[in-house]
């Protein structure tokens, strides 16, 4: 894996857990394994929580979805701002994208990513110094 700085959609984290998919297991865990500079942010941790112990066919329990929300915290985790929020919602309208797929593509920016590692945006879409990158294509 290169050492690009990136940013990590939530979907990325979900499949590290979902059992219903394996193959994008196995990528997601690989990714987390060798990837040298992963950012996420507070709302991709908070979906991810949600997502895990709600929405996968064996949800985790909620203390152990908070147990790794705990490890992942070691990676550079941005805040959401009410700046970022604004620009989101901006990128949005800009890009006719929903407003939290604004918002985790304004996140990376400001957190500097050369990609941001998402299956829910369009794969090679440059934005910026930035690239979105579907590694489960």
């Amino acid at each position: 894996m290169s050492d690009d700085v990136l940013f990590f959609d939530t979907n990325v984290l979900v499949y590290v857990f979902d059992a219903d998919a394996p193959d994008k297991q196995a990528i997601a865990r690989q990714l987390l394994r060798d990837s040298a500079d992963i950012r996420l942010s507070t709302q991709v941790l908070s979906e991810f929580y949600v997502a895990v112990t709600r929405k996968l066919a064996c949800p985790l329990v909620p203390a152990r979805a908070l147990q790794v929300v705990e490890h992942w915290r070691r990676f550079q985790v941005a805040a959401v701002t009410p700046e970022l929020v604004a620009r989101g919602i901006s990128r949005s309208i800009d890009a006719q994208i929903s407003f939290w797929d604004g918002l985790v593509v304004e996140t990376a920016l400001a957190e500097g990513a050369q990609r941001l590692v998402s299956e829910d945006l369009h794969d090679g879409w440059q934005i910026g110094r930035m690239h979105v990158w579907n590694p489960f294509r």
